[in-house]
């Protein structure tokens, strides 16, 4: 048997191989979504009134698209990669007015998001499970010319199923975090399959970069194009659209206001004991808690009422009662709330999950702080806090000296350098703008 036989022989066997694989996956995928789906409906339907969108994600569901315009699909996973979506699908629909734009999600808060956000796309649907049948369905309906996800959703049979049809795929705002990337060096070979069906990665930092080609894909595949999510925009409010807003919330002049944004269970007995050791000095203080999941602070505003602190709930707020502690108990409302906020602390942050968010403060220009456990935004923190826009806290002490605002003019000036770095991370927009049009209809890298 010649070389050439032998090669197509071990191509067959891979294939067959990768057959098998691929149908123990989707056994997989089914016995995992038939463990996982009753207690999500049950959390969904049952306790939110919410639907779970079963035929949608099923692919049953779908948009129909317009013709035989270039189509664009577009994924993100849920609220934080949609928000990062809203200036670079404006500015593809800017640059290509032709162009048919789909967006998905993947979870029911990042569809609200989409809608409320995202301007310029045709379509918002939901990602279909990772099943063969599902996947194709979609692939089969919207026929599009490139595939982008954002940051990491890496689905093997999507991928495949874009490698099949000659559908490019590109990566934006990628990264590879400590986790991730620990769990794909034990599973290199594979992972490096699953990797290998991306054809572009624009990733955020020189680390992502550095641990995609330790994991074996190319370098001229890769690309450091900075942080989309840098360029998101929120509300710019006037003077008078901030006063009235102030008034909306009950806010008096020479109150001093913190906005906790993104909270997560654990952290508020330690920022609620920094705010009482703050208040000692500062009467005119107020707080306002955001937490990431309001379902999971159910009982708090009785809880905390009852030990000499004035808790409102932003459903329920009557501003002329007065609050020392006000919940935001309903998605959407953080963003626009950091406006209002003298500080900002940025939650998930003193609990080891990994950190939140911080550039929404930054962008109205808003001291920051937050707690150790930043691992999801890392580069990010450690930017701007060298940079003097934000600072680690750990303690409710430390906490409480930045709560009493002793120092007014360091306070703002770290405002204004969390502003500056801000604007000096910005332009991946337009590196992820010329990355799509050069392989809308392109060949594969």
């Amino acid at each position: 048997m010649g070389v050439n036989d032998n090669r197509l022989e071990n191509g067959l066997r891979f294939r067959y191989i990768l057959t098998i694989v691929f149908v123990l996956y989707d056994l997989l995928m089914i016995l995992a979504l038939a463990a996982i789906l009753p207690a999500y409906w049950l959390r969904l339907r049952v306790r939110k009134g919410q639907p779970l969108h079963l035929k949608k994600r099923l692919g049953l569901d779908l948009p129909r698209p317009g013709g035989k315009r270039p189509f664009l699909w577009i994924h993100a996973v849920s609220v934080g990669e949609v928000l990062s979506l809203q200036s670079l699908v404006g500015a593809v629909r800017d640059a290509h007015p032709d162009w048919e734009i789909g967006c998905s999600v993947l979870t029911n808060t990042g569809y609200a998001a989409a809608r409320r956000t995202i301007r310029g796309a045709d379509h918002l649907f939901f990602v279909p499970f990772d099943l063969g049948f599902s996947v194709k369905r979609v692939f089969s309906r919207f026929r599009p010319s490139l595939l982008v996800l954002v940051e990491s959703e890496y689905w093997p049979r999507m991928l495949r199923e874009a490698r099949r049809r000659g559908c490019p795929v590109l990566v934006v705002n990628g990264r590879i975090s400590g986790r991730t990337f620990s769990r794909m060096r034990c599973i290199r070979p594979l992972a490096l399959r699953l990797l290998g069906r991306v054809d572009r990665f624009l990733v955020q930092t020189e680390l992502d970069r550095d641990r995609l080609e330790t994991l074996g894909v190319r370098p001229e595949k890769i690309r450091t194009s900075g942080n989309l999510k840098c360029e998101t925009r929120l509300p710019a409010l006037s003077a008078a659209e901030l006063e009235a807003f102030k008034r909306e919330l009950g806010i008096q002049s020479g109150d001093k206001v913190i906005v906790a944004g993104s909270i997560h269970p654990g952290e508020e007995p330690i920022l609620l004991e920094a705010f009482r050791i703050a208040r000692r000095g500062r009467p005119g203080l107020r707080l306002i808690l955001a937490p990431r999941h309001p379902e999971k602070f159910a009982g708090f505003r009785e809880a905390e009422s009852g030990k000499g602190l004035a808790v409102q709930t932003r459903s329920g707020l009557d501003p002329s009662t007065g609050w020392d502690v006000l919940l935001l108990n309903a998605i959407g409302d953080l963003a626009r709330t950091y406006a209002v906020a003298d500080l900002a602390f940025v939650g998930g942050s003193l609990v080891p999950w990994g950190g939140q968010n911080l550039l929404e403060p930054a962008f109205y220009a808003k001291p920051i702080i937050f707690g150790p456990h930043m691992n999801n935004f890392a580069v990010l923190a450690e930017t701007f806090e060298l940079g003097g826009g934000a600072k680690t806290v750990r303690t409710p002490e430390e906490i409480a000296s930045f709560f009493s605002f002793a120092d007014l003019e360091a306070m703002a000036g770290m405002g204004r350098k969390a502003k500056e770095i801000l604007t000096s991370l910005q332009g991946a927009t337009g590196r992820a703008v010329t990355a799509i049009e050069s392989l809308v209809g392109g060949p594969h890298a």
